[in-house]
């Protein structure tokens, strides 16, 4: 799979800017400040619906449009797929799959299977559990597409759950009434069906992932220490990836903290609570890792996921955005060698130096509003 054409109308940065790749290797130079993130941000929008930098879409269209549309052409098996996706803040975003209309954005979801590494994946290994919670999400979505569905159900009876509940606690401190809280049963069954196939998926997924982030730290760290990931769940008996076993469970835990959630007013059970644990050797990454093995485990989630796609038979695009300046000589040319046969891979860098030599491919200049190729 690969990226032949990337078109943005009125996003972030760009009124209007077109760039052809080829596969294999394409650097992307240009001063900090004049669009090379924003090129791969507007990518790994296309593969999650999401972007890397913020939280809404807001910032993605240009100061002074009312919409930002991306267009992506992608090869996959000798065949080319255009996707379309108009970003409209405030309303439904639009979404076109060969030039015909999708019924929703979500559609276009596992036309480009892509991993980005970016510096703000530190947070990965130093940053809250939602950051992990994330990762996971997009990379199951990446996996297998109608997980997509399953989170935003799930995402859904969350928010409703929580407004019932919020509701009830403010007129029990306003009138000292209970509230009404008669359709919580509801919300319950709702709440354990959607978050036992979300949590079944993720416990799945990362008893896959595990080996690949083992040996990717391996690789990257030159030995130094054993990686490993462990799911930590809000269910004490969340280990099988049995999802009728799950519902129940979920059942059986909603039930037994309603009186703190009451209390509360907030949803205190289920995959949203949950996190992705990350170990070196006996200790935790977080708050134990040192920075140069914090990178490297943020960078070996991101390998280990681009290696489990490609074990699935996916052959996902690759970006590596501004990542070589954050690392030194030795693991910059080891990550060079670890990627350097992708059948796509993205990078952009301040300073072409910056890139091992080892990494040949396509280079362009970026400059404010403008891409161009120069070798």
């Amino acid at each position: 799979m690969h990226v032949r054409r990337l078109e943005l109308v009125d996003f972030r940065s760009y009124e209007r800017v077109g760039v052809d790749f080829d596969a294999g290797v394409s650097v992307l130079v240009g001063a900090n400040g004049v669009g090379k993130t924003n090129l791969v941000e507007a990518l790994g929008y296309v593969g999650t619906l999401a972007s890397h930098r913020v939280a809404t879409d807001a910032p993605l269209v240009r100061a002074g449009a009312a919409s930002a549309v991306i267009r992506c052409a992608v090869v996959h098996e000798g065949r080319e797929l255009l996707v379309e996706l108009e970003i409209v803040p405030g309303r439904a975003n639009r979404a076109r799959l060969g030039r015909s209309p999708a019924r929703r954005p979500r559609d276009v979801l596992g036309a480009l299977r892509l991993v980005l590494f970016a510096p703000e994946d530190l947070e990965l290994v130093r940053g809250d559990p939602a950051e992990r919670r994330r990762y996971l999400d997009d990379l199951l979505v990446t996996r297998l597409p109608r997980y997509a569905g399953v989170r935003a159900d799930y995402e859904r009876v969350v928010r409703q759950r929580n407004a019932l509940l919020r509701t009830a606690y403010l007129a029990r401190k306003v009138g000292g009434s209970r509230g009404d809280l008669s359709t919580l049963d509801v919300w319950d069954t709702h709440l354990a069906q959607h978050g036992a196939e979300l949590l079944a998926g993720r416990l799945e997924l990362v008893a896959a992932l595990g080996p690949h982030v083992t040996k990717a730290y391996d690789a990257v760290a030159f030995g130094r220490g054993a990686a490993a990931v462990t799911y930590r769940s809000s269910l004490e008996s969340a280990s099988l990836p049995d999802r009728a076993a799950l519902e129940e469970a979920l059942r059986a835990a909603l039930e037994q903290a309603r009186p703190g959630e009451i209390e509360r007013g907030v949803t205190l059970v289920g995959p949203h609570r949950d996190d992705l644990a990350l170990s070196l050797g006996e200790l935790p990454a977080k708050g134990y890792a040192s920075h140069g093995e914090s990178w490297s485990f943020a960078l070996a989630l991101r390998l280990a996921a681009y290696d489990l796609l490609r074990a699935d038979g996916i052959e996902p695009v690759l970006v590596l955005d501004d990542v070589f300046a954050e690392l030194d000589a030795g693991r910059r040319g080891r990550l060079a060698e670890l990627v350097g046969q992708a059948s796509q891979l993205l990078v952009t860098c301040a300073v072409a130096d910056d890139v091992p030599a080892g990494l040949g491919g396509a280079r362009y200049e970026v400059s404010e509003g403008e891409v161009r190729r120069v070798e």
